[in-house]
């Protein structure tokens, strides 16, 4: 039997652009993405804490040093520029497999730098 776990978190990043006309995803800083082990494609689920809404899209490399968060098409009326929002992937485990895995989780500041790095047990 698979489980579903965390597998990354971004955490309190500031959305620095919205695109309602782009294609869709979430463009986040390759920094940000390397640090916790995002790949470009995944399927993230985005929170945003200061409306309260929770959407899923896929994930796409922003430059690297820049602290970009773009939130494009659809998900874009669903945020706002200075948005507080959480970035959340999963990953499905077998029970051999839960004891070992250790999510990664950014906390971030409000330039989108890494402020600390934690890594959560599953146990």
């Amino acid at each position: 039997m698979l489980r579903q776990f965390l597998f990354a978190k971004i955490h309190a990043a500031t959305v620095t652009r919205c695109d309602p006309e782009y294609v869709g995803s979430i463009t986040i800083d390759s920094d940000l993405l390397d640090a916790v082990g995002m790949r470009v494609n995944e399927k993230v689920l985005v929170c945003d804490v200061d409306s309260g809404s929770r959407f899923e899209t896929y994930v796409l490399k922003g430059e690297a040093g820049g602290g970009e968060i773009g939130v494009n098409g659809a998900a874009a009326r669903l945020t706002a520029t200075g948005h507080r929002v959480i970035v959340l992937s999963f990953c499905q485990l077998g029970d051999d497999e839960i004891d070992a895995h250790h999510p990664k989780v950014a906390v971030v500041d409000d330039a989108n730098r890494i402020r600390e790095l934690i890594e959560y047990p599953s146990r």
